[in-house]
């Protein structure tokens, strides 16, 4: 059986998306069965207004399904994208992880491999402390926190080695430089979650 890889993500202008479709692309070359989820939009229209690049977003979706805890349930290996608000995820995918308390509760999500990926406008407004704050839920799950590193040579122009990132500045869509950092976090999901399923003979 392949490695069961989920990526959910939540993005407001499509950037945090194509991280969250290459990481996808890295993990499904490295054989893993993968499924791409978002979560719903929540922000007030008016807010979503106030920026083109949102409402366009939001005109041109459905973009994925939504996530569900059974998506969560049946995934080895776990990725995590949001874009940087004030130093942490975005309530839209807060939401979600908020929501899973019972999964928690019964002990279903240890053993998990899990990391994060983010975007940001600005060099120096809080990617780090975002993927961190995602992976403090981790840690409550135990969850095995997987980290981007620095294991290959490309991934020192990227870094970041806590997870992905992209800072887009005057609206720039990811580089290759990022997408490829990307795609080596996925590759790295699928391998670690894989030998971790192995571990316990699934």
């Amino acid at each position: 059986m392949s490695t069961r890889i989920l990526v959910v993500y939540y993005s407001a202008t499509g950037n945090t998306a194509k991280l969250a479709a290459a990481l996808a692309e890295g993990a499904a070359d490295a054989g893993a069965d993968v499924r791409v989820r978002t979560v719903p939009e929540t922000a007030p229209p008016e807010a979503i207004a106030t920026n083109p690049r949102w409402q366009a977003w939001v005109d041109a979706g459905p973009h994925d399904e939504v996530a569900t805890l059974g998506d969560l349930e049946w995934a080895d290996g776990l990725a995590i994208g949001s874009p940087t608000r004030f130093g942490g995820p975005a309530s839209q995918l807060k939401s979600y992880l908020d929501s899973t308390g019972g999964l928690w509760a019964q002990g279903k999500l240890v053993d998990k491999v899990a990391t994060s990926f983010t975007t940001a406008s600005t060099a120096h407004g809080g990617l780090e402390a975002t993927v961190l704050a995602m992976n403090n839920i981790f840690y409550h799950w135990g969850a095995i926190v997987l980290p981007l590193g620095y294991g290959q040579p490309h991934l020192l122009e990227s870094g970041n080695p806590y997870g992905g990132s992209f800072v887009s500045r005057k609206s720039a869509e990811p580089d290759k430089e990022s997408l490829e950092a990307l795609r080596i976090q996925g590759t790295r999901l699928a391998t670690i979650a894989g030998y971790v399923r192995t571990g316990r003979g699934a």
